[in-house]
């Protein structure tokens, strides 16, 4: 494995606490009303879909991955290949959904399974096998490693998360196998597809919903990867953070009688009581420090978030 460090965990304890305690009040409203549960579910198929092949350069928007999977249609003007590759995702998060256990234990066996299905019909020569031959990462900071030691490197990396021997949480467990999956590069082709959902498997099997990885993040992941390569964790570790947190937020928001009220963070710094401006409360969303979550390119909070910040802040001096 890349020799990682966990110098990021003093300044995201108070997010990992968050969110903890918000997974905790999911559990203690489950089961969620059956039609809440199963328009989330849809809604973030979609999404989930829609982010991940636009992440690796599927042109499909969300309203058209919407039509090809709900409505069967077929969208003028785009590759067939960029069909299969939606419906071929869709395939996998059902699959997945079928995996997902409180005492599910990963396998290559599952990852191969997983890479699969994103690829048939489209590269049936590679789906579901692993690489014969030396790859490069065009903008990335490394050389993944000789395709000889491929299957070794996944049959320990997926004994590492099985294990856990340095106690991480679901979080760091996650996005640590992620970085290292990404490294290793096992596959020609479908790797960020088949880990950003691998990576789900270890947080829904401790109730996490999934982590949806932004297209308008694309960047900031790509970068946050390359450093993850020098060991530094902390930026990818808050993009997951900030995954896991919106995933929560939107099944949170279908609890009976959940009272949170997120709006645009430009619309809350207008309250008088609010002392900050939308730059600095941007910042505290984007390092972790307020609960918040992101659509698109736009920051949502509530008004008690950052008082909380401010109550807290004042208590510490």
């Amino acid at each position: 494995m890349v020799a990682f460090q966990l110098t990021y965990r003093e300044e995201l304890n108070t997010t990992f606490l968050r969110l903890q305690d918000k997974l905790n009040l999911l559990n203690a409203a489950r089961p969620l009303p059956n039609a809440s549960l199963n328009s989330i579910r849809e809604s973030l198929l979609i999404e989930w879909t829609y982010n991940s092949n636009s992440i690796e350069g599927n042109t499909l928007n969300l309203r058209e991955t919407q039509m090809v999977l709900q409505e069967g249609i077929t969208v003028k003007g785009k590759s067939l290949r960029e069909h299969f590759e939606a419906k071929n995702h869709e395939h996998a998060i059902k699959y997945l959904y079928g995996l997902v256990k409180p005492a599910y234990k990963m396998t290559s066996k599952d990852i191969l399974s997983l890479h699969a299905l994103i690829l048939r019909v489209i590269e049936d020569d590679f789906a579901g096998r692993l690489r014969n031959a030396s790859v490069r990462i065009s903008g990335a900071n490394f050389i993944p490693p000789n395709a000889r030691k491929v299957p070794d490197l996944l049959d320990n990396l997926v004994d590492f998360v099985n294990k856990n021997p340095l106690q991480l949480n679901a979080i760091e467990l996650a996005t640590v196998f992620h970085h290292q999956f990404v490294h290793m590069h096992p596959f020609f082709d479908g790797n960020g597809r088949t880990v950003r959902l691998a990576m789900n498997l270890l947080l829904m099997k401790v109730g996490f919903p999934p982590a949806i990885i932004l297209t308008t993040d694309r960047k900031k992941y790509y970068e946050a990867l390359n450093q993850a390569n020098k060991g530094k964790y902390l930026k990818l570790m808050l993009l997951m953070c900030q995954a896991v947190e919106r995933s929560l937020n939107i099944y949170l928001s279908a609890v009976p009688n959940n009272d949170q009220d997120y709006e645009a963070i430009s619309t809350i710094i207008k309250e008088p009581d609010v002392p900050y401006g939308q730059e600095y409360v941007s910042l505290l969303a984007r390092q972790g420090k307020i609960d918040a979550h992101k659509e698109g390119r736009v920051w949502y909070t509530t008004k008690d978030a950052i008082l909380n910040y401010i109550i807290n802040r004042e208590r510490k001096r």
